[in-house]
């Protein structure tokens, strides 16, 4: 019977046996998670400071990654709002979300003012997807547009929807 050898622990290896993983720079992984999806400045930077790069090394990768255009917070705004628009999203809920990614508010606000949504539609869709058909208990329109605002539809959409169940049940 044979005796096993082990690999000796020494170039190439992290002494368990296993091959040492090269050690990644802040430019690696932002490109990793670009790589992905698309990611704002800020949630790059801020992911990179989590992974526990300093903060100079962090924006030095993402200037790089932008200079090289990997990465552009115009994409960026524009995929989130598409995406958002398609899960059925409001203006404000969008715009909100926008901010919080650190999009510039004209930025923001051009995106909203050049899309091509019929707002007032698509609450009337999310509201027929979720509650189905329409009811004319003011509790449950109360709660129909909580559920509508919560989405970021402007109250006088949500208005116009949720009164529009009551004055007019056949209504499609």
């Amino acid at each position: 019977m044979r005796s096993k050898k082990r690999p000796e622990s020494g170039a190439g290896t992290d002494g368990t046996g296993k091959a040492a993983r090269p050690i990644r720079t802040a430019y690696d992984k932002a490109l990793g998670l670009l790589a992905r999806r698309e990611h704002s400045r800020r949630e790059l930077q801020q992911k990179l400071g989590r992974g526990g790069f300093s903060r100079d090394e962090s924006s030095t990768a993402v200037e790089r990654l932008g200079d090289q255009g990997y990465q552009d917070d115009d994409r960026f705004a524009a995929s989130l709002f598409r995406n958002r628009v398609g899960q059925g999203y409001g203006p404000a809920r969008i715009r909100a979300e926008l901010r919080s990614q650190g999009i510039p508010d004209a930025t923001v606000r051009s995106l909203i003012e050049s899309a091509d949504v019929d707002w007032d539609d698509l609450a009337a869709n999310q509201l027929r997807r979720r509650y189905g058909s329409p009811s004319a208990d003011p509790a449950e329109r109360q709660k129909r547009a909580q559920f509508l605002l919560r989405r970021g539809f402007a109250a006088a959409t949500v208005r116009v929807l949720t009164h529009a169940d009551a004055e007019d049940p056949d209504d499609d």
